[in-house]
């Protein structure tokens, strides 16, 4: 059983970007693609440039899926399972979210 923690509000994220969490002494990425109370999760950290820079990547579509583009080295990682386009050896850690009364929050263990 996962232990959820609260974040924020749904309210706190602007539509079409991240923002990052402190959960359990891990950074999460949190985006809100649309204006809707949708909230996704994934590491905050780049596998890539090994930094603390994915609640700053653009949010984008491609093949009916989103994604999130690294603004470092430009990797896509889906939003729903944190998996890499460019090479799945670098996936990351994708957590799952519930929004209830427009309070965010996270699982502290990755899905």
């Amino acid at each position: 059983m996962s232990q959820w923690i609260t974040v924020c509000q749904v309210s706190d994220i602007t539509p079409g970007t991240g923002v990052c969490a402190l959960v359990k002494g891990e950074q999460v990425a949190l985006f809100r693609p649309y204006p809707d109370e949708r909230i996704f999760a994934l590491s905050n950290i780049d596998p890539f440039a090994q930094a603390s820079v994915l609640s700053r990547g653009l949010i984008a579509e491609h093949d009916g899926s989103l994604w999130i583009v690294s603004p470092l080295k430009k990797q896509r990682f889906r939003l729903t399972d944190g998996l890499c386009a460019e090479d799945a050896a670098y996936s990351v850690a994708a957590f799952a979210v519930k929004v209830t009364d427009g309070t965010v929050s996270v699982s502290a263990v990755p899905q």
